[in-house]
């Protein structure tokens, strides 16, 4: 049985969970989700629970078992929480700063890079060396900060550009001198 999967999620109070065939809808204080789950996959809503349960013993149906309730869960997480990730930038004149609705980075190259805030995420630039990244949807947040962390991902040397904050990013030694 899978560690995970057998887990009950409980539902806090103020949030409405909709189970339409194998489609789920989470409702709460910070917004509304919607995931198409596998369509083998049992889940049931009881008494106040989301309960998820495998049709058999398969390879495939005891790793969709806890990838499932996992994924309901971030959902409830989400709704009730939210997610963010922050990002710090290292190097001498890199920098990013918020105009409007945009992320205006300064990496080095000869034109800034933009990025468009999606809808239902917040962007926040706390300090010209941090960016931290909001929203209700796991997978969202953690793809739109994997996509700023690409624009300039640090490098072993001088271990310049943007990671994620507490990253450990291995030094090698250079060149060695004479």
């Amino acid at each position: 049985m899978s560690r995970i999967g057998k887990i009950p999620i409980e539902i806090p109070s103020g949030m409405e969970v909709q189970l339409e065939g194998n489609t789920i809808r989470v409702k709460g204080p910070k917004g509304t989700l919607e995931r198409k789950l596998h369509p083998e996959m049992q889940v049931n809503i009881e008494d106040g629970r989301v309960v998820v349960n495998r049709p058999s013993d398969e390879k495939k149906h005891r790793s969709l078992h806890g990838l499932t309730r996992t994924l309901i869960a971030n959902m409830v997480q989400g709704v009730t929480q939210g997610f963010e990730k922050r990002l710090e930038i290292h190097g001498v004149g890199y920098r990013a700063a918020k105009q409007g609705n945009k992320l205006v980075l300064s990496m080095g190259f000869s034109h800034p890079v933009e990025f468009d805030t999606p809808p239902g995420m917040e962007i926040e630039v706390p300090a010209p060396t941090r960016i931290t990244v909001r929203g209700i949807d796991k997978e969202k947040v953690g793809q739109l900060a994997a996509e700023i962390r690409a624009v300039r991902k640090p490098e072993p040397y001088l271990g310049k550009g943007i990671r994620y904050e507490g990253e450990y990013v291995r030094r090698k030694a250079g060149k060695a001198g004479k």
